[in-house]
Order: C-alpha cells, then sequence, then structure tokens
C-alpha cells in the first residue's frame, strides 16, 4: 500500500492525468485553426457563401477548444514547482528557456491576433482579417514547436553540462536544444498527427448533419475537407511516425525494445502483433509476430540486429549503477499498439470515405443545390446509397472523430512511460525529481482536486461542443457579407463598442 500511495506514484499520476487530458484539446487547437484560416481563405478569394458560414461555425467550436486548452494548461506549469521542485531546480535553466519563448512569443502572438479575429469582423478588410487567423495558426504551431523542443530535450538531452558545485544542469547551446533531431522528428510527427485529429474531427461533425440531411452544402464541403486531410494527414504521421522510431532506436533503445517485448536482441528482430509476457522472468509465454519488421523500422534493414529489454537493462547497470532500467513493459507494448492502431483506422475510413465521394455529391433533380433540407439520402458517385449501407458509414464516420484522439493520448504515455525510469534519459531519474517536501496527503488532495475540477470542465466543454455543434452554421447578416474596406469600418462609429462575432 505503501508504494501505492509514495508521492513519486502519485505525483505521477497527478500529472499523467492532468497532462494527457490537457493534451486533448492541443492537436484539435493546432489543426481547426489552421482548416479555419483555409476555409475562411476560400471564402475571400470566392466570395461563396457556403465557405463564410463553414468559417464561422469552425471557428467558433475553435475558439471554445482553445479557450479549455488555455484553463487547462496553466496547471502544468504549476505542477513543476508543486510536484517536481527537484526537476526545476536541476533542469530550470534549460527547460525554463524553450517555455519563455513559449509564453512571451508563441502564446501573446497567438493570443493578440486571436483577439483581432474575434473582435475585428466588423471592424477590419477581408484580407487583414484573413491574415489575423492565418498568424493564431502559425502562433499554434509555433507555441507547440518551442513545448516539444523542451519535451525533447528530456528525451535526448543536449545543449548542457553539469554544474557539480552547484548540482544543476546548466545551457550551453539553446540553438541545439531547439534544432536537434529529436525535436524535428518528434515536432514533425505531433504536427500531423494533430491534423489527423483536426480532419476527423471536422469528418465527424460534417456526418452528423449529412446523415440528418442538414446544412448540406456546407457540411458537404466540409466532410471533403475533414476526408482529405485525415488521409493526407494519416499518410504523413505514418511517415514521420517511422522517421521518429528511428531516431528513438539510436537515442532510447530500450524503448524500442519495451514497445515490442522484445527480451531478448536477435538479427531479424521480428514485429510482436500480440505478446503475453512474464516480466519477472523477463520473457514471453505467448507471441505472435513476423519476422524482420522491427529490424526494418529500426535500421531500414530486414536483417539488422535490435538488443533486446534484458541486454540493455544490462548494459544500463554497468553504466548507470545497480537498478532495474526497464519501463512498464505492458503499458509501453499495448499503448504503442492502440496508437497504431486507433490512428491507421481513422486513416482507413478516410480512405473509405474518399472513396465513396470521388463524384461529387448528386442531390435528386430539381433540388436546388443551395437548399438546406433535402427529402432523400445525400447521392455519392450518382447513386444512391442502400439505407442500411449510408447509415454503416454515417456511423462509421461519426466515430472516426474519437479515434485519433485516443491514438494521440496513448501515443505520449508511450512517449513518457517508455522512458521510464528516466524523467531525462539517461542524466536525472524520476524518484530524485520529486518534491521533497510534499507529502502523499498534499499530492493526493491536489490530485483529486484536479480531478474532479477536470471532470466539470469536461461536461461544460463537452455541453458547448454538442450545443454548437447541433445548431449548425450560422445565418449570415448584411454586415457578414459586406465586410468594410478600411481599417475601423466605412462609418463613422468609432464610439461604438467592439462587437464580439460570437
Amino acid at each position: 500500500m505503501e508504494l501505492a500511495l509514495a508521492p513519486e506514484t502519485l505525483a505521477r499520476w497527478q500529472f499523467g492525468i492532468t497532462t494527457v487530458y490537457h493534451f486533448l484539446f492541443v492537436p484539435l487547437t493546432i489543426s481547426l485553426a489552421a482548416l479555419t484560416a483555409g476555409l475562411q481563405t476560400a471564402w475571400v478569394r470566392t466570395n461563396n457563401e457556403k465557405y463564410l458560414r463553414a468559417t464561422k461555425f469552425w471557428g467558433k467550436l475553435f475558439l471554445i477548444n482553445i479557450a479549455m486548452g488555455v484553463v487547462t494548461g496553466i496547471v502544468q506549469e504549476f505542477q513543476f514547482g508543486m510536484n517536481w521542485s527537484d526537476y526545476s531546480r536541476f533542469v530550470g535553466d534549460i527547460f525554463g528557456a524553450p517555455l519563455a519563448f513559449e509564453a512571451l512569443i508563441a502564446f501573446f502572438f497567438e493570443s493578440t491576433f486571436i483577439g483581432l479575429w474575434i473582435f475585428g469582423w466588423d471592424k477590419l478588410p477581408k484580407k487583414i482579417h484573413l491574415a489575423c487567423i492565418w498568424m493564431v495558426s502559425i502562433g499554434t504551431i509555433l507555441s507547440a514547436y518551442f513545448i516539444l523542443a523542451a519535451n525533447s530535450w528530456m528525451q535526448h538531452p543536449v545543449g548542457y553540462r553539469i554544474n557539480k558545485e552547484r548540482g544543476r544542469a546548466e545551457l550551453t547551446d539553446f540553438w541545439h536544444v531547439l534544432t536537434q533531431n529529436t525535436a524535428l522528428a518528434q515536432f514533425f510527427h505531433t504536427i500531423t498527427a494533430a491534423f489527423l485529429v483536426g480532419g476527423a474531427f471536422m469528418v465527424g461533425i460534417a456526418a452528423f448533419h449529412l446523415a440528418r440531411k442538414k446544412h448540406i452544402p456546407v457540411m458537404r464541403t466540409s466532410l471533403r475537407l475533414g476526408l482529405v486531410t485525415v488521409v493526407i494527414a494519416g499518410l504523413l504521421t505514418a511517415i514521420s511516425g517511422d522517421q521518429l522510431g528511428k531516431v528513438m532506436f539510436k537515442q532510447q533503445p530500450m524503448k524500442m525494445a519495451a514497445a515490442e517485448a522484445l527480451w531478448e536482441g536477435q538479427d531479424s528482430a521480428p514485429f510482436s502483433i500480440f505478446a503475453v509476457g512474464d516480466v519477472a522472468k523477463g520473457h514471453n509465454t505467448v507471441e505472435i509476430s513476423i519476422p524482420g519488421i522491427l529490424s526494418f523500422l529500426a535500421d531500414d534493414s530486414f536483417t539488422s540486429y535490435v538488443p533486446g529489454i534484458n541486454d540493455i537493462n544490462k548494459a544500463e547497470q554497468e553504466k548507470f549503477g545497480p537498478g532495474d532500467y526497464r519501463p512498464n513493459i505492458p503499458v509501453a507494448f499495448w499503448s504503442f499498439r492502440w496508437m497504431i492502431g486507433f490512428g491507421m483506422a481513422s486513416f482507413a475510413l478516410g480512405i473509405l470515405g474518399l472513396w465513396l465521394t470521388r463524384k461529387k455529391f448528386m442531390l435528386p433533380p430539381g433540388l436546388r443545390t443551395g437548399e438546406d433540407e433535402v427529402p432523400n439520402l445525400v447521392l455519392f458517385k450518382n447513386k444512391a446509397l442502400s439505407p442500411k449501407f449510408a447509415k454503416c458509414y454515417w456511423i462509421l464516420a461519426l466515430w472516426t472523430l474519437l479515434f485519433p484522439l485516443i491514438a494521440n493520448s496513448w501515443g505520449w504515455i508511450f512517449t513518457e512511460m517508455g522512458r521510464q525510469p528516466w524523467v531525462v534519459y539517461g542524466v536525472l531519474q524520476t524518484r530524485d525529481a520529486v518534491s521533497p517536501g510534499v507529502s502523499q496527503g498534499e499530492v493526493l488532495t491536489s490530485m483529486i482536486g484536479f480531478t474532479l475540477l477536470y471532470a466539470v470542465l469536461a461536461v461544460v466543454e463537452v455541453k458547448l461542443l454538442v450545443k454548437y455543434i447541433k445548431a449548425g452554421p450560422p445565418e449570415l447578416t448584411e454586415a457578414d457579407l459586406n465586410p468594410p474596406t478600411k481599417i475601423g469600418g466605412d462609418h463613422d462609429d468609432a464610439d461604438r463598442p467592439m462587437a464580439f462575432s460570437y
């Protein structure tokens, strides 16, 4: 019982709960900002009303999501001082630098332009207003990069030295921290996965409305945009994941071995499809695998040697001293598979959707294409889908909304759990990073408090999203269709308070 309630264990649970919860909003914020900007660009270029309605609809969902992301993200910073003070003291000189850049450059930059975008619909010319949402999108991506650079340093510390007199790590090359291959590979993988989330979110909601035969022009466009995004992002996520895996194999071989439950090193190492093992004895009792695939994933060769968990554990004991340097093998093994499985399921559903809609949606003869209410099924490829197949398709498309979120969550669990027992790989162990003065009761109280608070926020978030998703795209006003041609508006209304667009 003491182990279960140890401050380190509780602190890890608290950080895991709050971080995974927060990261539900991050990829959706990154992708929705860019997708909304793309839709607004289409409106500025074409003056087609469906693009403006789509911009306002997805923009509203983006704003709800980013607000919740900011609220939940603030907690992450506090936790470093509350539960991880020894970590903060040891690596603060390095870890604080990218976080400061994220706050001062990316976050403030993003916040400034999001304010201009929200309140500038009736004050800014179309192109300047459009530039604001693109600046927001750039800000979200910059923010992600600085955070991922900090996390990548924990995975593969570079550009530092240890000051033995002060007992801390000190930054020597900030540029190296920002541009090391771990940061670049992790950024590419995370951003492509974020667009997989946003595309699936768009597909699921568009499918919901199309199944009800509502808002056809807007949702038809949104569905196609979402499907294209899912397919492109899914393909790029697989490519970037392969590159990140090769980097991981060189820098954290234990994580690669744990992901495949490979206990003993071997040539032509297999990719394990399913395995049940005995962690205490260090071997698998049941295993279904494909020979050579792991070697290829790790080193681009089907015959390369891949070290096993037992080999790496012995090597790290010799290098770092006595101890168990294995992560939680079942968590690493299954989280890796759930990440890949749910991510590729989204990609497959995107391919299916593109195939079904490979020709323009055809509406019943005589029906105006701008009509929102359609008495029959939306048609694909000049043919009506059978009611049963159409229902199955819409259900699958709706489920697509959740799959990348699940994949992203398990991906981060694998990334962080697979690094254990290190909080900074090869430099600082997790047990040495916990705040020494925090008791079990204090950590347990804060963990329960944050978990309950986040549960309440989850209810608020879901209710807001459901409310505005059901409402659908807004009707346009005369002011929407005729934005000002100069900054401040075309009329003498300087004393009129700024209007909140939503």
